[in-house]
């Protein structure tokens, strides 16, 4: 039976990561079998209706998705029949999400895509891995689209910064003076439309960490708001599971339910935990995307990393993904990355952060707000230097330009502009300055914490407010906030590192930060 590699598919090791050995061949792991639309071409016509402003037909039902764009029976079928010559089993499939979920050990996988599965180690930790692309044989040469999973090293790192210490000497030299903001404080600062977002459901995607329902009893009861309906929702395994670590995975859970949950009380907040895979993630986002019984209209996400760390298939089957919530009338906002122009890659060259970087998702930066007597004083590219984080943006080294953003140039801190001629990042900001920071409560104790990760569920909630408003999902926010640029306030000063602040969109803080009223307009 000849094989073939699956377009995409390459792997590479960890930077200083060096196998050690074979992985154990009797070691069972799942993994993620990615099925090819049976209409791509008819998804992307509609979502191209949506782009250009003209989609009469509106936006389509989560339960007629699966007849109109989810998998063919004789693909999915083909996979079941794969799975079977090499004795693995199907443990899930779901033609919407066009997914197949195996089960098998890693000697069954080895054989089964041709495949090497080692044992790394890294300054980080360990992992299973593998190099090279995956094989598929020729009844699933055009019909898989993607593998995930056979490589389980961590995939994203969550977008949040802890505000340091008020000892901390680099906060005695530059931020005397700031202070924090409780979620509801800056909604006011930025104006957002009365209302609980009654009727919504957000889902936030999580990949680690928990949440502790006493807390959260206890934070909003300071606030003075009744506490949303908070679900927690398994994938892939993955479940609600605190750490006790502050400033580990539990703060960015905390910040994310704590935000969005203060912004749009009267919304109920899914919580999908899955592994903190390249399968997980992907797992975790189609499943709120096509969740039939809490059916959020809003997703937001606070992992990410580089482009460069991800494979394109996995980068693609993302993107297909955020494609499909436009149709189905659903605002992925997601955070833009906590470092700067590099994003964290140390070679000197620009990274922008997946998947911020996908055109289908609303990419939100990082602004450092100044508030006196109710009011927004000054507010520029949040920037704390190569350690202290900064707002991350750029240009996407992968997805091609979209419509909505044809025409506009990349503002360089060293001086000069250059035309966009792929995605640029992001597409909207908000407050990340951990100096200027939200307060919440991470495993029983208050604490104020930034980043990037708080913007991603601040304009969720937003979002959640103004569908409730006009009890109607805004969906895909894109075209239309390029189109008008209504209900934004341009940020003009300051930069990313390489990249700085301009009128108009820039690579640091996209079109600018909310003007919730005048936002809501816009949609309305």
């Amino acid at each position: 039976m000849s094989k073939h590699p699956l377009m995409g598919s390459e792997r590479a090791p960890f930077d200083g990561a060096q196998s050690v050995g074979k992985a154990d061949p009797a070691e069972r792991l799942e993994v993620t079998v990615l099925v090819r639309r049976g209409s791509s071409d008819a998804l992307r016509t509609r979502v191209s209706k949506l782009v250009a402003g003209n989609a009469s037909d509106g936006h389509i039902q989560r339960e007629d998705f699966a007849q109109q764009f989810g998998a063919a029976p004789n693909d999915m079928s083909a996979v079941r029949n794969f799975a079977s010559q090499h004795g693995l089993s199907v443990v899930e499939e779901h033609a919407a999400r066009r997914t197949v979920i195996l089960s098998g050990t890693v000697a069954q996988f080895n054989d089964a895509f041709d495949v090497d599965l080692q044992q790394f180690e890294h300054a980080g930790g360990s992992y299973r891995g593998r190099t090279g692309p995956v094989h598929l044989p020729d009844e699933l040469s055009g019909v898989v689209d993607a593998v995930l999973g056979l490589d389980n090293r961590p995939q994203a790192r969550p977008h949040f910064r802890s505000r340091p210490p008020q000892g901390n000497v680099h906060w005695q030299s530059s931020r005397t003076g700031t202070t924090s903001s409780t979620p509801l404080q800056l909604a006011s600062l930025y104006d957002f439309p009365a209302g609980t977002g009654q009727g919504q459901c957000i889902a936030i995607i999580e990949l680690g960490g928990g949440y502790r329902p006493a807390d959260l009893k206890a934070y909003f009861s300071k606030l003075g708001i009744a506490s949303p309906k908070v679900t927690t929702v398994s994938v892939d395994h993955g479940k609600n599971h605190p750490t006790g670590d502050a400033n580990g995975p539990d703060g960015e859970v905390m910040l994310d339910i704590e935000i969005a949950g203060a912004i749009a009380p009267g919304a109920h907040i899914a919580v999908y935990f899955a592994p903190n895979t390249d399968a997980g993630f992907l797992d975790a986002v189609t499943t709120a995307i096509h969740d039939t019984i809490r059916k959020p209209s809003v997703i937001s996400i606070s992992w990410g990393g580089p482009e460069s760390a991800w494979t394109e298939q996995a980068m693609t089957a993302f993107d297909q993904a955020f494609q499909a919530a436009a149709a189905l009338g659903i605002t992925v906002c997601v955070a833009s990355g906590d470092n700067g122009s590099g994003d964290g890659v140390n070679d000197g060259a620009d990274h922008v952060d997946f998947p911020a970087s996908s055109p289908y998702a609303l990419a939100c930066g990082g602004t450092s707000v100044q508030a006196g007597k109710g009011a927004i004083a000054k507010e520029t590219v949040w920037n704390d230097g190569a350690n202290g984080g900064a707002s991350g943006g750029g240009v996407s080294s992968f997805f091609a330009l979209p419509a909505w953003q044809e025409g506009l140039q990349a503002a360089r801190a060293k001086g000069g502009t250059g035309a966009l001629q792929m995605r640029g990042v992001p597409d909207v900001a908000g407050n990340a300055d951990p100096a200027t920071g939200y307060d919440v409560r991470v495993d029983g104790s208050d604490m104020v914490i930034g980043g990037t990760s708080a913007v991603a569920p601040l304009w969720a909630g937003l979002v959640a407010r103004i569908n409730a408003g006009k009890n109607s999902p805004a969906g895909y926010l894109n075209p239309k906030l390029y189109k008008t640029a209504a209900g934004l306030t341009d940020i003009t000063q300051g930069n990313n590192g390489d990249f700085v602040a301009s009128a108009g969109w820039d690579a640091c803080t996209g079109l600018g930060r909310p003007d919730g009223n005048k936002l809501a307009g816009t949609f309305g």
